[in-house]
């Protein structure tokens, strides 16, 4: 096992930082849609219970943070672990950008292009992750399997209303 060094740990906070960042971005978006115009949308019975969203989100944005760590953490000098990162940050920028356009904008159709776009964006760094170590890869598994159910919700949603 690798020593844990000091650069370790504040690379490790950066790492969650920015993830858990993108995730209070999104906030700012959620939290006067939620009570007034989400609840008003027709949704499917396998919607789960708003509460669940805030606490499944920080789980993940942690577990994404501490893959991304990972990966940075065996340097930047290999095209793969670059190649990598590179996924890693387009697809935390589109799911920083679903949630202003499904919650701000309201545009459920756009919302579910991006979803599907970040869906795919999340598998290519989950198997770029995989190339360079199990453990960043298997840390997204999570990530991927909830943005899975958050894809079908947002095409229910919009076949629905």
């Amino acid at each position: 096992m690798e020593k844990i060094t000091l650069v370790d740990v504040r690379n490790l906070i950066i790492s969650i930082f920015i993830c858990q960042a993108s995730g209070l971005i999104g906030t700012i978006f959620t939290m006067d849609a939620i009570p007034t115009w989400y609840t008003t949308l027709n949704k499917p019975f396998f919607t789960p219970p708003n509460w669940l969203f805030g606490p499944v989100w920080t789980i993940l944005y942690t577990l994404m943070g501490i893959s991304a760590f990972l990966v940075w953490r065996r340097g930047l000098d290999e095209q793969k672990i670059k190649v990598g990162l590179i996924f890693f940050a387009l697809q935390l920028f589109l799911n920083g950008l679903w949630t202003p356009v499904f919650f701000g904008l309201k545009e459920l159709f756009a919302a579910l292009i991006i979803i599907i776009i970040l869906w795919i964006t999340i598998l290519l760094t989950i198997i770029s992750f995989f190339r360079i170590s199990l453990t960043p890869g298997l840390l997204l598994i999570p990530y991927i399997a909830w943005v899975s159910l958050a894809m079908a919700l947002n095409y229910a949603i919009f076949i629905l209303n």
